[in-house]
């Protein structure tokens, strides 16, 4: 109470696009998004989608149209396809199916012992870390959200997995207003603008190269990254 988390931020997102957010562990990223889908009410300034303030936005309408996909996914100890659906009985096999093939999941998930039938038991322990982002993925393609938010989504995937999860980021935001939280810099260097935050504020934004180019924070994140996979 009192104490301003998001200070000073004044961001335009246009519709459509991929806007990514980096910065250090306490910068401020995962707070915005949460101000985004209304988790944490904002106190002073305006958020607004389109020409609606976000208060205005009836909760449910809101949360309906905005997929999240986080670091951490919860499975339930229940089959494939309804850990998917998370069981709204609207969702067909077939768009199961083929949001699977989309996001590069359907292959290990038709080898499993009865594919989509499999049950996963409790929070998807069988799976590997990729494969159960690759179903947050899925779940998110079968809603078809108008905004999507990935949080931290590849951080702790290994490199195999990585790759088909940079694939899955590229077919699920192509298109689509989509909000990057990005810890590896080499997953969002295709965003349209990226946002540079520390201690709350927004200290840099432009393109991956224009970035690059400034030789500020970005530059020197990127290039410690580059250094620590050489």
């Amino acid at each position: 109470e009192g104490e301003d988390v998001l200070k000073n931020i004044s961001l335009k997102i246009n519709s459509g696009k991929m806007i990514a957010i980096v910065g250090a562990t306490g910068s401020g990223k995962s707070t915005l998004v949460n101000v985004l889908g209304r988790f944490y009410e904002h106190q002073k300034g305006t958020i607004k989608i389109g020409n609606t303030e976000i208060n205005d936005i009836n909760l449910d309408h809101l949360r309906n149209n905005i997929a999240i996909v986080l670091q951490d996914l919860f499975l339930f100890s229940d089959t494939i396809h309804n850990n998917i659906t998370l069981g709204d009985e609207s969702i067909s096999r077939e768009r199961v199916i083929h949001a699977s093939k989309a996001v590069g999941a359907h292959g290990f998930i038709s080898k499993l012992p009865d594919g989509y039938d499999y049950s996963i038991g409790e929070r998807g322990s069988v799976l590997s870390v990729g494969q159960r982002q690759l179903l947050a993925f899925i779940r998110a393609y079968v809603y078809q959200p108008e905004i999507l938010i990935l949080d931290e989504a590849t951080s702790s995937v290994d490199n195999e997995s990585e790759s088909l999860i940079q694939k899955a980021t590229m077919k699920l935001t192509k298109d689509r207003t989509s909000i990057v939280i990005a810890h590896r810099l080499s997953t969002i260097q295709k965003a349209d603008c990226i946002v540079v935050m520390e201690s709350g504020q927004v200290v840099e934004m432009g393109t991956h190269d224009e970035l690059l180019s400034k030789g500020g924070k970005y530059k020197n994140l990127y290039e410690k990254q580059s250094f620590k996979s050489a």
